[in-house]
């Protein structure tokens, strides 16, 4: 299981203009990540801190499909993000991207700066109380391309010519 991580709630439906800003677009993913969800939280992306955990409602990332939604999270250095669902393309953009997506139906019982702790190769989530909630287990395909930073990093690895020993 992994440490103690500190939940920033969000609710349904939080969509990629929410997470990357359209008017921060022709920027960098540096300046949007500054901009990331000031509409709905306006001190999020100044108090963020490595390892947070955003916990949402459903439908979290709807919206276009602008990758950068995901790379601001990542920029952050937000762990993980935990809803019931979330939409299909943001999905795909945040695991090409090492952005971990945690599905837990019951994750609405999860407080605002409570600390949890997850496993996703087990699909829980636990609770500053002990409660454990269930997650779905994260495939492990997946899960290596989190660890691997994404999906271009997991490549370059795997492809990179081996030096003779």
């Amino acid at each position: 299981m992994n440490a103690s991580h500190r939940v920033w709630r969000f609710g349904a439906d939080v969509d990629t203009d929410a997470l990357a800003p359209g008017g921060w677009m022709q920027h960098g993913v540096e300046v949007i990540a500054r901009h990331s969800l000031e509409s709905l939280r306006p001190e999020f992306a100044g108090s963020v801190r490595a390892g947070d955990v955003i916990v949402a409602g459903p439908n979290f990332g709807v919206g276009s499909s602008r990758e950068q939604a995901a790379a601001a999270l990542r920029h952050l250095g937000v762990a993980a993000v935990i809803a019931p669902s979330f939409a299909g393309l943001f999905f795909r953009n945040a695991f090409n991207l090492g952005l971990l997506l945690i599905a837990c139906r019951d994750c609405e019982r999860i407080a605002e700066r409570e600390p949890i702790a997850f496993d996703p190769r087990a699909g829980t989530v636990t609770r500053a109380s002990g409660e454990e909630l269930a997650a779905e287990p994260i495939p492990a395909f997946l899960l290596d391309m989190v660890e691997a930073g994404g999906l271009l990093p997991q490549l370059k690895r795997r492809f990179q010519p081996r030096t003779p020993a």
